[in-house]
């Protein structure tokens, strides 16, 4: 019995985000990564800049976009997992300064055409 659609649909949003910040020079360092309870769809770096990323998929004719289900309570647990993140690996590493929180937002239109959203900065500190 094979996974269910939408599970298949953010698997293959999660490579197209992947795929976005290798061409842009990034190192994917984990993908689905789990610190507790807490997951993290995808962690890379380029230079002394970590990347936090949320990757949100919705399908065609989907009635909630992309953006609009990063809720109040998913950005907080977005930022408590980047905090544990920084306090159990990231803080070690010296070649570390900045982590950032971004959104990658995929939807397919009626043709199976992915488009991208992303939103860079998308989720700060004030915020939680």
């Amino acid at each position: 019995m094979g996974r269910p659609a939408p599970f298949e649909r953010g698997r293959e949003a999660e490579a197209i985000a992947a795929e976005r910040l290798r061409a842009n020079g990034f190192r994917v360092l984990w993908q689905n990564l789990r610190i507790g309870m807490l997951e993290i769809d995808l962690v890379a770096k380029k230079r002394d800049l970590v990347l936090v990323v949320e990757v949100r998929a919705r399908g065609p004719g989907a009635f909630e976009k992309p953006l609009a289900s990063v809720t109040w309570s998913k950005r907080r647990m977005l930022l408590r997992a980047t905090r544990a993140l920084w306090k159990g690996r990231l803080s070690r590493w010296p070649d570390v300064a900045r982590v950032r929180i971004d959104v990658a937002a995929v939807s397919w239109d009626e043709e199976g055409c992915a488009r991208v959203e992303w939103i860079a900065g998308a989720i700060t500190e004030d915020e939680g």
